[in-house]
């Protein structure tokens, strides 16, 4: 396994127990206010906006993981009828092309959160550079997948011929 590899899956690992750590915090938050709100007839101002932000980067973490693991649904009824060096070279393009659109993740991720760095949210008050960070986080997180899986068909690609 090259290092690229176990890099990917080590932070495949770290990323999929901060899922679930986002995923469990959101479900209790939205169930306190639940509670709150129709138990005690009392609202918590904050707990909506911490909930879609929990979820914001859920979404784009959690969608980093289902890349990792080959989970994204795919369309592949022509791929099937190619021969095998032909698929081979749509899957280094695809990985390719993959691969430009994380780099547009991060420097547009960067350029957005830094646009926004002097606002805060309404209830929380948190910067709101801290939430959109995840575009630009997520996006070096997908781009570690996505080389580790171009390097991986490339060597792949040169067995085959």
């Amino acid at each position: 396994m090259s290092f690229l590899n176990k890099l990917s899956a080590t932070i495949n690992k770290k990323i999929e127990y901060l899922v679930f750590g986002l995923g469990l915090s959101m479900a209790l938050i939205v169930a306190l206010q639940v509670f709150f709100r129709y138990g005690l007839n009392q609202s918590l101002f904050w707990s909506e906006e911490l909930a879609r932000y929990l979820l914001v980067w859920l979404t784009f973490l959690g969608a980093s993981a289902a890349y990792f693991r080959g989970a994204h649904p795919g369309v592949d009824v022509l791929v099937n009828r190619m021969g095998r060096r032909q698929r081979r070279a749509v899957a280094l393009l695809t990985h390719l092309l993959s691969i430009g659109l994380f780099l547009v993740m991060i420097v547009y991720g960067c350029r957005f959160a830094y646009f926004v760095r002097m606002q805060s949210t309404p209830a929380l008050q948190v910067p709101k550079w801290i939430i959109l960070m995840v575009i630009p986080v997520s996006g070096v997180i997908f781009l570690v997948h996505g080389l580790g899986f171009l390097v991986n068909e490339w060597h792949r690609s040169g067995h085959d011929s």
